[in-house]
C-alpha cells in the first residue's frame, strides 16, 4: 500500500467503536500514529465530551460525559495506509460512511460539535422535575417542603413554591440546597 493512494484531503472523520471504549480507542490510535509514523496523515483524535454537574448527596459533582457514545473523531488525510491504521485499531468497528469509504464530517457539523465541547460553563443536571416535592436543606427555609416550579439547568437554580403563613411563596435555590422527597 502506498501512502498517497486514495488521497482525499485533510478532513474530520468519525470512527465507530464499541461503546465504553472511546477513550481506549483514542489512546491506542495515538500510539499507533507514533509507531506507524503517520503524523503527516492522522493529525488529531478526540472523544467529544461535555462537562456536566450533577448533585449527589447534596453536593455538586462535576463529570465529563461523552457527547457521542460509541464514536471517536479523527482529523486525517485518508490514504490506504492511514485508513488501515485507524480502521485496524483495537475496538474500532469501522468508519462512518458507505462501505469501506469514510464520509467526512461537514464543516457545519464539526462547528456544532466544537461549540458543544468548547463550552466553558458546565451544564447542571438534577434528578427532580417541575412539580416534584422537595425538602429544602439549607438557608433560611431549611426544613420546609415545597413544589418545584421552575428549573434553570444553565445556572444550577430551581424555584420552589413554599407555603409561608398560608401563602405560596417562590424561593430561588441552588441545586445543592434541595433534596427530592
Amino acid at each position: 500500500m502506498s501512502k498517497q493512494a486514495g488521497n482525499t484531503g485533510r478532513n474530520w472523520y468519525v470512527l465507530h467503536t464499541y461503546s465504553g471504549y472511546e477513550d481506549a480507542v483514542s489512546e491506542a490510535l495515538k500510539q499507533r500514529i507514533e509507531s506507524c509514523n503517520m503524523q503527516d496523515y492522522i493529525f488529531n483524535v478526540i472523544v467529544p465530551k461535555v462537562e456536566e454537574v450533577t448533585v449527589r448527596r447534596g453536593e455538586k459533582v462535576s463529570e465529563k460525559k461523552r457527547l457521542f457514545p460509541g464514536y471517536v473523531l479523527v482529523e486525517m488525510n485518508v490514504t490506504d495506509d492511514s485508513w488501515y491504521v485507524a480502521r485496524n485499531t483495537p475496538n474500532v468497528t469501522g468508519f462512518v460512511g458507505s462501505g469501506n469509504i469514510p464520509v467526512p464530517v461537514t464543516p457545519e457539523e464539526f462547528g456544532v460539535i466544537e461549540k458543544h465541547i468548547g463550552t466553558a460553563e458546565p451544564k447542571f443536571k438534577i434528578e427532580v422535575s417541575v412539580g416534584s416535592t422537595v425538602t429544602i436543606l439549607d438557608g433560611p427555609f431549611a426544613g420546609y417542603e415545597g413544589a418545584v416550579a421552575h428549573i434553570d439547568t444553565a445556572k444550577g437554580k430551581v424555584k420552589v413554591n413554599v407555603s409561608i403563613f398560608g401563602r405560596e411563596t417562590p424561593v430561588e435555590l441552588d441545586f445543592v440546597q434541595i433534596k427530592k422527597k
